[in-house]
């Protein structure tokens, strides 16, 4: 029941935000969660040691709103091997300084992407939520009517070949209606692959999100949002996701 509270808020929230809601309030809402969703990386990675939240979340904010993200990613490369000289020991340092510039560029570099995306149209950003939400539904009931090889039993025992299969078609049939209404001049092909797409990579996400979790030896990234664990747990298909999507209308010649 909590899982079905937390969806009702959140889903109208999510599309008033990606689709309608002032730009202000826009990055905000990307400010908020990336913040939110670092803060719970570091703890899978093991960085509370280095007391990497404060510059984390101030570099996530420059590589998000900066003018010219490729050198703030460098700078923020250099200050990360700076700040992990304070580390207690330094067989951390090198994996600490890593884990600091992969948690900034995996959530806000997907956070930039993210508003890239929706100066492209706010509905393709939407096409990206959707090849997420409608995939994980459709992995759900797909997997447990059919589910039988699984996909990756170490990592995510529940997930099977068949609810991945389920989740692309899901995927498709989702943004194919969408676009069908909302984005009529482009390709339906375009836009199902496109969904497809996203979609596969918002599945990595979330199994790579389960594998730092195993490694870690946590369930959940955190338990903020009653149903749904953390953060991270609830954003970390469309991490993947939006970048991918984003990639595919920004260098293809679709």
């Amino acid at each position: 029941m909590k899982r079905v509270i937390t969806a009702l808020f959140l889903i109208p929230l999510v599309v008033w935000i990606a689709l309608w809601a002032p730009q202000g309030a826009f990055d905000a809402a990307l400010i908020v969660s990336g913040v939110m969703a670092l803060y719970e990386f570091f703890r899978i990675a093991g960085m509370r040691r280095l007391r990497a939240e404060i510059p984390g979340a101030l570099a996530g904010l420059a590589l998000l709103l900066a003018p010219e993200p490729f050198v703030i990613l460098i700078l923020i490369s250099l200050a990360a091997m700076i700040l992990a000289l304070f580390a207690a020991d330094f067989r951390d340092s090198l994996p600490q300084a890593a884990a600091l510039v992969l948690g900034v560029l995996y959530i806000f570099g997907a956070w930039r992407c993210a508003m890239a995306l929706r100066v492209i149209s706010p509905h393709w950003l939407m096409i990206a939520l959707l090849a997420v939400w409608a995939g994980d539904t459709a992995a759900l009931y797909v997997g447990r009517a059919f589910g039988r090889r699984k996909m990756a039993p170490v990592i995510s025992p529940g997930k099977t070949w068949e609810g991945a299969a389920g989740s692309v078609a899901g995927a498709m049939a989702a943004a194919g209606v969408y676009a069908h209404y909302l984005l009529p001049a482009v390709s339906f092909w375009g836009v199902v692959g496109v969904a497809a797409a996203g979609n596969v990579a918002g599945q990595m996400g979330d199994l790579c999100e389960s594998a730092f979790k195993r490694g870690a030896g946590v369930k959940d990234s955190g338990s903020m949002l009653p149903g749904h664990g953390g953060w991270l747990d609830r954003i970390d298909s469309s991490l993947f996701a939006i970048p991918v999507v984003y990639a595919i209308l920004r260098f293809s010649p679709f």
